[in-house]
């Protein structure tokens, strides 16, 4: 009997060294990756329901911020380039947006986030969704976006400096 203790208690004491050693090597070796802060966003439209948008460039910029993996934030649309031309937002011309999304960690491949958007626009609400891959390397976040403004979706580049 007294040998039958003395196994479950080495048991129970390496289960918990066990446990203890994964937990320091998930927060030490594989955090999620930092996104709090300022960011530059670029979409480039590949698709439209409406012509004049393909092609179409525009700027953001957004600050993000964590709490675990559920991201929050706000967004500001900086700059269009389209067939009508080039211009920059400024001030009180600048569409706000409120951000929330998600990190997904990924352990043998790219961590990803998805993140989903409302933008204040001009006359009505618009709804954003992204799905970024974090480049941990260079400071970036590529992948896709889609909005149902005129059925848009195409690239979008995210980085902490200006573009």
């Amino acid at each position: 009997m007294e040998s039958f203790l003395w196994n479950v208690l080495a048991t129970v004491i390496g289960g918990c060294i066990l446990t203890f050693l994964f937990f320091l090597i998930r927060e030490k070796c594989f955090p999620l990756p930092d996104v709090n802060g300022m960011w530059h966003l670029k979409n480039i439209t590949e698709n439209s329901a409406y012509n004049p948008y393909k092609g179409m460039t525009l700027g953001y910029t957004v600050i993000l911020w964590c709490d675990g993996n559920k991201v929050s934030g706000t967004t500001e649309k900086v700059y269009e380039c389209s067939v009508n031309g080039e211009r920059e937002f400024i001030g009180t011309n600048r569409c706000r947006g409120v951000v929330e999304g998600f990190i997904q960690k990924n352990y043998f491949s790219k961590d990803k986030i998805v993140l989903h958007i409302v933008e204040d626009g001009f006359g009505r609400e618009s709804t954003y969704s992204y799905e970024l891959d974090v480049y941990k390397k260079t400071n970036t976040l590529e992948g896709r976006f889609s909005t149902m403004v005129a059925d848009q979706d195409g690239y979008t580049t995210w980085s902490r400096e200006k573009f």
